[in-house]
Parts: C-alpha cells; sequence; structure tokens
C-alpha cells in the first residue's frame, strides 16, 4: 500500500454546515511516521454503531479507519426502529454509485481585493454570494458588513459553483499581500480539488407480501464524504439522499439510517439533486428484483404501490395533488414498454420525485419616465435561462414584450439576503419575487394615474406601454404621466417561501437497451421520461433542462467515474473521464404533464434537478431485461455486464 505524508489537524469544535469548516483547512502538519491511505469514520450523535459497521465495510484494500479529530456539533434525529419483521430471504446486497464531476466547461475563479476604505470586495464564479459573504466571515472573524460580494456571470453549475472552494485562501493571500489575488482552478485542479457527488454504498432489504404489498423496510445509506470540507455535515445531503430509499411509495414500516463517512478522497459537495440518484439507483434496482422474486412485472409492482392522492410517503410527509401513477402510465405508454423485444433488447422502468426546494428571494421592478422598465434580482445567471424567465414573468404581469425589460442584478449590499441559486428553486422563489415586484409597480402605476388623469381606478390597466381606460378606450403613455410626476415607480418583491414545498415533482423513465452478450456492451437506444410539471413558463428552456439532466443521468450510469487509487485522483482529465459525447445520446421522448399544482408563480415546479434521479435505475433495469445481467455497481460497464453474465448475477 502506497505512504502519504501524515498531516494531523489540531482537534477543533467548528458547527457542522458548509462553509463553517474553515480551520480544517488550517490544519498544522505534526511530526509523525508517513501513514496509509486512511478512512476515517465520522461519529454523529446516535450514529455510532452505524460508524462502527461502516468501518468494516469501506476496509477497501488495507485502508485504515481512524477516529475523527474533527468533531462537528449538529441536531440529529436518532433513527427510530419503526420497521415491522421482515422475513429475511436472503442477504442485503450492497449497490454501489461512484462520484461523478459537474463536468463544467467554465472552471472556478475568484478575484477578491481589500479597497481603500477596507472593504472587502470579491467577484467569484459562485451561484451562492450571500452564503459566501457569510462563510467568508466565519472563516476570517470579518464583520458582514466588509465583505461585498460583486456579480459576475458564473458560467455553468450543475452545483459546482455552491461552495466556497479557493475563495477563503484566496483572500488570505489578498490581505497578506494587499494587492488583489485573482485564481483559477484548471481542469485537472477541479477534477482533484474540487466538490464532486458523493460515492454510496446502500443496502435495502424490504419486507412484502405475496401479492406485493410493501410493508416495511430497513435502509442503511452510506456517503463516502471525502477528506474534508464541502457539504457533508448538512443535512440535506445526508437525510435527504437517505430519503429516497423508500421512493415514491406507500411503505408504513421504515428504518431509515444515513451516515457520512470521512475518507482519504476528494471532498464531496453540491451536486445536480444531492445525494438522490445515488439512493434512487439503489431503490428502483432493489423494486425490480423485488418484483421478480414474486414473479411480478416491475411495472405492476410500482404501480400497486405508488403514492396516490392523500398517502404518505416513506417519511411520513403527505404531499398535495400527487400524480405519480399518472406520470409513470405516461411513460409506459409513450415508451411501448409492454410491446414486444428484439433479442438481447431490454427495457426498464424507474421512477423518482423531488419536491421544489424554498428559500428567500428580493426584487425590485422600476417603471421609468422614459418608458424603460428594469427589473433588479440578487439571483447569479448560473446559465440556466433564469433572466429570461425572470423578464417573462415581469412581462406577463405589466402587458409588456420580454425584450422591452432589462435585467440588473445587485451585488450583496442591495437586499439584506437571497438564498440564491439551487435545489431547483429559483423558478418558485426568485420568481415569486418578480411576480410580486411587478404587480406592485402596477397597481401603484394605476393609481397615480387615477389620481393625475382622474380615471376611475376599477377601470385602468396598464397594456404595455399605455395606461388603458377600459370603459371608454382612452389611453395614455405611463411614461408621460412618469414626466409629470417626476420620478420612477418602483415595486419591491420579497419571498420567504418553506422548505420544501407541500407539493413534490414526480419523474418517471423508462430505457430501452441493446446488450451483447459476448462483450457486456451496452448500447442505449431510445430513453422515455415523463414529468409532473405544474404549469411550464419557458418550453424551450424546460425541455433544456429535461435534455441536459438526462444527459448526465446516462453518464452518471454508464461511463462517469472519478477514480481514485491509493489516495489519488487517476481520472484527472476530459480523455480519462469520460462524459456523454454526442454518438451517445439516444432518441430521447419527453411527455409534460401540465397542471395548476405547482409552488411557483401561475403554478410552476421546478425542473432542474428532477429529470436525473430515475435515469441509472432505469438503464440498469434495463440490462437485466435484455440479457439477466444485475449490475449494482455504477457505472454500468460492459466489464461488469459481462462479470455479472459469467457470474449468473441475475437476482
Amino acid at each position: 500500500m502506497a505512504k502519504y505524508e501524515g498531516m494531523l489537524a489540531e482537534t477543533v469544535l467548528i458547527n457542522g454546515h458548509n462553509g463553517d469548516q474553515i480551520d480544517a483547512y488550517l490544519a498544522r502538519p505534526l511530526g509523525g511516521d508517513p501513514v496509509g491511505a486512511v478512512v476515517l469514520i465520522h461519529h454523529m450523535p446516535g450514529w455510532d454503531e452505524a460508524s462502527k459497521e461502516m468501518a468494516r465495510k469501506l476496509a477497501y484494500n488495507g485502508f485504515a479507519t481512524i477516529s475523527p479529530n474533527l468533531h462537528f456539533r449538529q441536531g440529529q434525529a436518532t433513527p427510530q426502529d419503526n420497521s415491522a419483521s421482515i422475513r429475511d430471504a436472503g442477504g442485503m446486497p450492497d449497490d454501489r454509485t461512484m462520484g461523478d464531476v459537474q463536468a463544467a466547461i467554465d472552471y472556478l475563479r475568484t478575484l477578491p481585493w481589500i479597497d481603500e476604505t477596507g472593504r472587502v470586495q470579491v467577484w467569484a464564479s459562485s451561484k451562492v454570494p450571500y452564503a459566501v459573504k457569510q462563510q467568508l466571515s466565519a472563516a476570517w472573524g470579518l464583520p458582514e458588513d466588509r465583505i461585498r460580494i460583486n456579480p459576475v456571470s458564473i458560467g455553468g453549475d450543475f452545483g459546482g459553483k455552491g461552495s466556497p472552494m479557493d475563495i477563503p485562501l484566496a483572500y488570505y493571500l489578498a490581505d497578506r499581500t494587499g494587492r488583489p489575488v485573482k485564481m483559477a482552478m484548471d481542469y485537472i485542479e477541479e477534477f482533484t480539488a474540487g466538490n464532486p457527488r458523493h460515492a454510496a454504498v446502500i443496502q435495502l432489504k424490504t419486507g412484502v407480501m405475496r401479492d406485493g404489498t410493501m410493508m416495511a423496510q430497513e435502509s442503511h445509506v452510506y456517503f463516502n464524504s471525502g477528506a474534508y470540507g464541502g457539504f457533508k455535515p448538512a443535512p440535506g445531503v445526508n437525510l435527504g439522499g437517505s430519503s429516497k430509499a423508500g421512493g415514491p411509495y406507500r411503505i408504513p414500516h421504515v428504518h431509515l439510517e444515513g451516515v457520512q463517512v470521512y475518507t482519504n478522497t476528494v471532498p464531496g459537495g453540491f451536486m445536480r439533486a444531492p445525494g438522490e440518484p445515488q439512493t434512487v439507483f439503489a431503490s428502483e434496482s432493489h423494486m425490480d428484483e423485488i418484483a421478480r422474486r414474486l414473479g411480478m412485472d416491475p411495472l405492476d409492482l410500482r404501480m400497486k404501490n405508488i403514492l396516490e392522492e392523500g398517502d404518505e410517503n416513506p417519511l411520513g410527509t403527505v404531499y398535495e395533488n400527487i400524480r405519480a401513477k399518472e406520470t409513470l402510465q405516461a411513460a409506459v405508454t409513450v415508451s411501448g414498454y409492454r410491446n414486444s423485444k428484439a433479442l438481447n433488447v431490454g427495457r426498464g422502468v424507474a421512477v423518482s420525485d423531488r419536491p421544489t426546494a424554498g428559500g428567500e428571494s428580493h426584487a425590485s421592478v422600476t417603471l421609468n419616465p422614459d418608458g424603460s422598465v428594469v427589473v433588479h434580482t440578487a439571483i447569479f445567471e448560473p446559465g440556466t435561462g433564469t433572466y429570461t424567465l425572470l423578464r417573462q414573468i415581469v412581462g406577463e404581469e405589466l402587458n409588456l414584450p420580454v425584450d422591452a425589460i432589462e435585467i440588473q442584478v445587485w451585488d450583496t449590499d442591495g437586499v439584506p439576503f437571497d438564498t440564491g441559486v439551487g435545489g431547483s428553486r429559483v423558478t418558485r422563489v426568485a420568481g415569486q419575487a418578480a411576480h410580486q415586484a411587478a404587480r406592485a409597480a402596477s397597481t401603484e402605476l394605476i393609481s397615480i394615474g387615477a389620481d393625475l388623469l382622474g380615471w376611475p381606478e376599477e377601470h385602468m390597466s396598464m397594456q404595455g406601454l399605455q395606461i388603458v381606460r377600459q370603459d371608454n378606450g382612452d389611453q395614455q403613455p405611463w411614461s408621460d404621466l412618469l414626466l409629470r410626476l417626476g420620478r420612477p415607480i418602483v415595486g419591491d418583491g420579497h419571498v420567504r417561501e418553506p422548505v420544501p414545498a407541500s407539493v413534490s415533482s414526480f419523474t418517471a423513465q423508462v430505457a430501452e437497451v441493446k446488450v451483447d452478450p459476448e462483450t457486456g456492451e451496452v448500447e442505449l437506444l431510445r430513453f422515455t421520461s415523463a414529468h409532473d410539471a405544474g404549469k411550464v413558463l419557458n418550453p424551450v428552456d424546460h425541455q433544456g433542462q429535461i435534455d441536459g439532466a438526462i444527459i448526465q443521468g446516462i453518464g452518471y450510469a454508464l461511463s462517469e467515474e472519478l477514480v481514485v487509487e491509493e489516495g489519488r485522483v487517476t481520472s484527472s482529465t476530459f480523455g480519462e473521464y469520460k462524459i456523454p459525447s454526442i454518438k451517445d445520446i439516444p432518441e430521447l421522448l419527453t411527455v409534460v404533464l401540465e397542471s395548476d399544482a405547482g409552488p411557483g408563480p401561475y403554478n410552476a415546479k421546478g425542473i432542474g434537478e428532477s429529470p436525473c434521479g430515475a435515469v441509472a435505475p432505469a438503464i440498469a433495469n434495463a440490462v437485466r431485461d435484455a440479457v439477466g445481467a444485475r449490475v449494482r455497481h455504477l457505472p454500468i460497464t460492459s466489464e461488469k455486464v459481462f462479470q455479472a453474465l459469467v457470474n449468473g448475477d441475475g437476482s
């Protein structure tokens, strides 16, 4: 086993949320012999026994487990054993997922500068500027009012722009040198020091009646959190990912255990639907195995147990307007799931759900005397069409075309706080703030117009650049009114939405593959995806999010793998880390089920993350259907398929 120079941090007590762990980066090297690559089991209240078990499971190739010398204080719910007795019908085979990276074209950049007044000015490719401000303050003991995060175009994200990364270090250098310091990570550095998706080991055991009724489930989800920092101790990735073990099904008795493990690997972080694709891969593969043991079609087992209106999900949450069965049926119908197939062709189905995240956002809409309209927001554009969407929402409220509306972005001095981008929340939260602001501006304009023109307010409306009196058709440019008024009109919007929404977005996907039994090679022929979407505000952007998420899911399923050997990343370029190319993309079929049941403006739902969770299990289930090979370890390479065929692993 290779040896690496050991470094031991002094024991530090720090808060468990990402970004508050900066003291861990300031470890002082102490004298000592070189140590082998290690696995650090991070103990948390109520989870010690699970940690000990994980220490045994992660003893890879002589890796040593050590006691932690970083202690995090954070409330944790003690797991309650409320599962019914499950008769043991066999072992609990592990489903394993490897880490994968965001692979955005635009890499991380930061430039801090301490100006002549002593204020810390930061330009950084971060989608959560207010969180960066808080984290930089906590890291270096700076008053928050001394820090300003300035807006920049952050480029591609997929979650990777959600951590502070190199910002505290760049500030330290700027402070010591008295000069602006620019840091930019290249692709090799992104692979070896970024914040990829967590690898995971997942075990599931489910009690099912002979007719297929699910009664109880025991699940153990272990996330490989990497060496330090990143997005680990926060409940979102642990409980948020672990909670998907039961899927969108009725399971009255559940024992759920989620553990985060420190290892000598790249720290895990935010990546599209953090924690969920790992668990959904295991749970939806598991559903197929249950169905085959019962002699049922995997689709029929899902239809029998999938959530319906009024049902509790495995965590006891009751969502409103559940459309899970309808979504699944749509995917099955369009895909031709029950149609006959050629030899070595298989179809696999998988379902998942994800509620839209909440948060806080501010916006303002300014109507100027020159007739221009400006929307201010604190959201930094991550390349998802956010600004187009905000302009659409404001334009709809003011009866203006999109190209008549300008977007301007506040720095962190603009408003007290904004949650930022993440959790597919932008349409719901920032969109509602913009909607409120537009309505406030329109209401004030009509009120002022009624006073200046002597028109009855109840008969007035804003129609583009005109104020219109609807009872007789009179109209006047509203810019003329503002010139008479001598000032612009500013409407403000402020939204603080609960996390998560009371409705969820359901996704059902069907993969069709062809497998060569002589080599194990998998060819993805067609992929069908159905989405419970609420109201779609921008069909082109909406479809782009679906397609992009599915393509990322295809890479996660078939080719992408962050390889770590003896503590070193060995897949650190795009030549070694294979993301899907145009040749790898099959025919994509999409079904969008609209409704009036979304939490956002005009009943919209988030779409950025929900399509990616069920892609990998749909493909894995299709491979099993094609040639009888069950692959439990992502990615599904030809070698693994061939080995499963040789071993007769088709359970």
